[in-house]
């Protein structure tokens, strides 16, 4: 068993602002000397979060619309009574989305369905630079 960790960076927007990063994880598992195993991306930061979708445009405005009813932005938080950021909503809803997932590979191929993407979520209130550590474990 061997570990291989890598990271990417993206440029984001905030206010839930979707990056489809599917291909840069295929060209790191493609170039990986690990044949099977599993690869866990992480989203570093309180305030995004990663999950998998199918990347099209109708959902790219759902999902926007769907974490607005969870989490509202003009909400009054106790986050931001604390820190007075006004960004306790994203707080909340990178907390309900995750900051990490798990995914398997084989014959160095993400075994992810027919539609179905990794998407990075910036749920901030600012722009940001975001380090996604990309963690592979598995054998040649």
């Amino acid at each position: 068993m061997a570990v291989i960790t890598k990271s990417i960076k993206i440029s984001t927007a905030g206010y839930c602002d979707i990056h489809d990063i599917t291909s840069r994880l295929v060209e790191i598992i493609e170039g990986c000397p690990l044949t099977s195993g599993i690869i866990t991306v992480f989203v570093a930061g309180s305030t995004a979060g990663v999950t998998t979708v199918e990347f099209e445009p109708g959902l790219l405005k759902d999902l926007p619309e769907a974490f607005e009813h969870l989490a509202p932005v003009n909400k009054a938080y106790h986050h931001n009574a604390t820190w007075g950021d006004g960004n306790g909503f994203s707080h909340v809803r990178a907390s309900l989305l995750g900051p990490s997932l798990t995914i398997p590979f084989s014959q160095n191929r993400l075994t992810l369905g027919t539609w179905q993407q990794v998407i990075i979520i910036d749920f901030d209130n600012c722009s940001r630079e975001r380090n996604i550590v990309v963690q592979i474990m598995g054998e040649a």
